[in-house]
């Protein structure tokens, strides 16, 4: 019992943490609300996550940047981006400075979690099973909260 207890009060803290950080790009919830289709809200507004397999992203290979689908900060490079057969786009790195990490308690244990370093808009996760060849680094973002915008 003192261990569900532990974790909760863990988990709150983090989240209150987190909500009281300022952004530079900061709006209402209303705001929000209107400017981002609704999962799009839901992914980086309220940190949700989008099916596996369902963004048009996964098997995007040309080039050009991701950015955050919420205030346009690049966030990702396409020559960055490797097929981790997990479902979401996956990148071995971020564009640096551009991306912020917080430690997320939600599943019960800590991971941690990526968001948009700007807007404080929620991207996923980074795990330490990517290629090891550069820098094991697997950063599974969910689509929804990405616009890709292709080299010409």
């Amino acid at each position: 019992m003192l261990t569900i207890l532990f974790v909760s009060c863990n988990a709150s803290a983090q989240k209150t943490e987190k909500s009281k950080e300022v952004f530079p790009v900061s709006k209402t919830d209303a705001q929000w609300k209107s400017e981002l289709t609704k999962m799009q809200y839901y992914v980086l507004r309220k940190a949700g996550t989008e099916r596996a397999f369902s963004s048009e992203l996964n098997n995007n290979y040309s080039k050009g940047t991701y950015y955050c689908a919420a205030c346009q900060t690049p966030l990702f490079k396409s020559e960055n981006k490797f097929d981790s057969g997990t479902g979401w786009p996956s990148f071995d790195r971020e564009i640096k400075g551009n991306v912020g990490y917080d430690v997320d308690y939600k599943i019960g244990y800590a991971r941690s979690e990526e968001h948009c370093a700007t807007c404080g808009g929620h991207l996923g996760h980074v795990f330490n099973d990517g290629p090891r060849e550069t820098t094991g680094k697997r950063n599974c973002i969910n689509g929804v909260a990405l616009i890709f915008k292709e080299e010409k």
